[in-house]
C-alpha cells in the first residue's frame, strides 16, 4: 500500500513535521525522476536559512575521533581504513558542539564502492566489548550508507534495535516488536537508482518522535518512533543526543563529508 492509498498517514506525517511536506512517489505514467549531483542545481531560495556549518573548513576543531582513521583534506572530513588500519569493530569521529533534540542536517558524503559508514544522531558513546580500547564506539540511530547501496538510506540503530526502516519504508516502532510497515514510499531499487556515485546530499529531518531520511531530493525513509525511551545504558527511543559519522568493520575503504551544516529547532 502507498502513501497515496493512506492519505490519513500522510496528513499525520505532515502534522508530526510540523508542515514540512514528503516528496510526493511518482505515479505510474509520469516522466522519471533523474538523479542530478549534490552539488548543482542552487539551493533553493531560503532553503539555508537558519543552518550553520559544524567544520571551520580548515580542521578537525570541534570534533573528536581517532587520528589512525580520520582527516581533513582540502574541504572534507575523510575517513579512511588501509590494509594496515582494519578494525575490528566501528569506530567515529563525533561532533562536540552539542547533544541535538530537533534538528535538520544536510551533507554530502562520497565513498569508494567497497565502503560502509553512516551518519549517527540522538546518539551516545557506547561500550565496544569487541574493542574496549575504542572510546568512539556509538549507539543510537543511524542514516545509513554502503558504497553497494545495499543499505543506504535506511534507519539503523547502531549497538541497539538495529533495522528500523529499510529504504522505501515509513514504519512505527513501538512496543518493543518488530518495526510495522505503515506505507510505501517507491520501490527500494527505483529508490536505488537515485544515488550517485560521485557526491550525494543526504537531508536528515529530526522532530520529536518523526525521523526522516532523505537523499538527493527524495524521502528514503520514515520511522515514528514509539518505542519505549532509551538512555546511556539501553537502546530505545532518544530524544536527544551526539552526532558522529562512521567507518565501519570491513575490507579498506575511504569516505569523503563535506558541507556539514546543522538548523536546531
Amino acid at each position: 500500500m502507498t502513501v497515496k492509498d493512506r492519505p490519513d498517514r500522510r496528513a499525520m506525517l505532515a502534522t508530526l513535521l510540523g508542515g514540512a511536506c514528503l516528496p510526493a512517489v511518482a505515479q505510474q505514467g509520469s516522466e522519471p525522476y533523474k538523479p542530478k549531483q549534490s552539488d548543482r542545481p542552487e539551493a533553493l531560495a531560503d532553503d539555508e536559512a537558519g543552518f550553520r556549518p559544524l567544520f571551520n573548513g580548515k580542521n578537525l576543531d570541534g570534533w573528536e575521533g581517532d587520528p589512525k582513521y580520520w582527516r581533513w583534506e582540502g574541504d572534507a572530513l575523510v575517513g579512511e581504513i588501509t590494509p594496515e588500519t582494519v578494525v575490528k569493530s566501528n569506530t567515529f569521529i563525533i561532533w562536540r558542539g552539542g547533544a541535538p533534540r530537533d534538528f535538520e542536517l544536510k551533507v554530502d558524503y562520497r565513498m569508494t564502492a567497497n565502503g560502509n559508514s553512516g551518519i549517527n544522531y540522538r546518539s551516545v558513546v557506547a561500550p565496544d566489548p569487541v574493542t574496549p580500547s575504542n572510546r568512539f564506539a556509538m549507539r543510537g540511530y543511524q542514516a545509513d550508507i554502503d558504497g553497494r547501496n545495499v543499505y543506504t538510506g535506511q534507519n539503523y540503530e547502531e549497538k541497539g534495535r538495529l533495522f528500523l526502516g529499510t529504504r522505501g519504508q515509513i514504519t512505527h516502532v513501538t512496543g518493543g516488536r518488530k518495526p510495522i510497515v505503515l506505507g510505501s514510499l517507491g520501490d527500494p531499487k527505483e529508490l536505488e537508482k537515485l544515488i550517485t556515485a560521485d557526491w550525494n546530499s543526504y537531508h536528515l529531518i529530526i522532530r520529536n518522535n518523526v525521523l526522516v531520511h532523505m537523499l538527493n531530493g527524495r524521502t528514503m525513509c520514515v520511522v515514528i518512533d514509539d518505542d519505549k525511551p532509551g538512555d546511556a545504558t539501553t537502546p530505545g527511543r532518544m530524544m536527544a543526543g551526539l552526532i558522529g559519522v562512521q567507518v565501519h568493520v570491513g575490507p579498506p575503504m575511504k569516505v569523503e563529508y563535506r558541507n556539514f551544516r546543522l538548523k536546531e529547532f
